[in-house]
């Protein structure tokens, strides 16, 4: 007899719930600790901080959320997480280098610096 596994629809919901409830924690997070880091060396303005666990959360979660979806759809189990664990490393790099780069710009030119509006 042929054994068909169940589809992951529990880590689908559970890796999107993990992503969501760490991507509050982390906006609460940079909320609260934003003034903070305005006040440190350009160097070191990310390095130590509280924002590293909720950013692991939800690397994490979309991490768990993109293989499931994969194991649902297309791949068995290692070779979606053989896929989903490099895009998600590689997306979170991405994020956090922009992030970076966006506390520079408020720091050197305050807030009118990331204004998105402003046409000049």
């Amino acid at each position: 007899m042929y054994y068909l596994p169940q589809p992951p629809y529990f880590l689908v919901v559970a890796g999107l719930f993990i992503g969501l409830t760490c991507g509050l924690a982390f906006e609460a997070t940079l909320k609260s600790e934003i003034h903070g880091m305005l006040k440190k060396p350009m160097d070191q303005m990310l390095k130590g901080s509280a924002l590293q666990l909720p950013f692991f959360g939800i690397c994490v979660g979309i991490c768990v959320f993109l293989s499931a979806g994969l194991e649902i759809f297309l791949f068995d189990r290692w070779l979606s997480y053989a896929i989903s664990l490099p895009m998600t490393i590689f997306i979170a790099a991405l994020v956090w280098i922009q992030l970076e780069s966006l506390l520079k710009q408020l720091k050197q030119g305050g807030s009118k610096a990331i204004d998105l509006d402003a046409f000049y």
